[in-house]
């Protein structure tokens, strides 16, 4: 089944609110069951992160949101304001390669993805200023002349969130935004996300293995293992017993 659009979410206390929701979705390849009984919130204006461990199913259940993936169960994705449309759904993969010494700018890359535009060809002022404006929504104004394959860990996700955020979504889905991104980068970031949900309403769906960042930044924390072992708020998940099963890692009481 597809994504569809409702108005409201009846009997889950949604009214109102736009929200993508999951109910009972399962994925098989291969007559291999890779993810059961999958159901799930995620708010517009709401941070969640996915945690679980290697092959737990994190990046198949991405896959499956944006389509990629034949699914059964139900996604469906309600608005407030009423309009029948699919959702626009911004994506950044987890720690794409990028080749040192490739002298393509941030502005090619940028113009290449948004406007098809060759990169051997001079860049038109229109463009330029698309990029940049682009840019300025994750603060990444400053890097657009730099090479793409010098950027540090932190400025290429704001490099790949500003192309994710264009056009607008309606929910943004981040596979490992923090790996290879250093301590003060990864506050960059997380602030950066937290404003951009509030500044456009956006719902934020990431994997992190990095729990220490979690209180901090999450609305909600999913526990995946090819099923939703737990889903709360993060006190809730990192102090429960399914989260000490799973990472064998005692991380305070489980919330009331």
């Amino acid at each position: 089944m597809s994504i569809h659009d409702h108005n409201s979410c009846p009997g889950h206390g949604c009214e109102g609110l736009c929200c993508l929701e999951l109910k009972d979705v399962g994925v098989s390849m291969g007559g291999q069951e890779l993810l059961r009984s999958i159901s799930l919130h995620l708010h517009c204006g709401e941070i969640v992160a996915l945690i679980g461990p290697n092959g737990a199913g994190k990046s198949t259940l991405f896959k499956t949101i944006l389509g990629q993936l034949p699914h059964s169960g139900d996604l469906q994705f309600h608005r407030s304001d009423g309009k029948r449309s699919r959702p626009i759904i911004g994506y950044v993969p987890q720690s794409p390669a990028f080749d040192r010494g490739d002298p393509v700018s941030v502005l090619d890359f940028l113009s290449a993805a948004i406007a098809d535009w060759p990169v051997f060809l001079p860049i038109p002022g229109k463009l330029r200023r698309q990029v940049g404006l682009c840019l300025e929504r994750t603060h990444a104004q400053g890097l657009l002349d730099k090479r793409i394959g010098a950027l540090s860990g932190g400025e290429l996700q704001r490099v790949l969130m500003a192309l994710a955020l264009e056009p607008l979504p309606h929910i943004l889905i981040l596979d490992e935004p923090l790996s290879g991104v250093d301590v003060e980068g990864e506050r960059q970031l997380l602030d950066m996300l937290d404003e951009l949900r509030k500044t456009y309403d956006l719902s934020i769906l990431l994997s992190t293995h990095d729990f220490a960042t979690l209180e901090g930044y999450a609305d909600k924390v999913i526990l995946l293992k090819n099923t939703v072992l737990k889903q709360g708020s993060p006190t809730q998940v990192l102090g429960s017993p399914e989260f000490q099963d799973v990472f064998h890692l005692r991380m305070g009481r489980e919330g009331l």
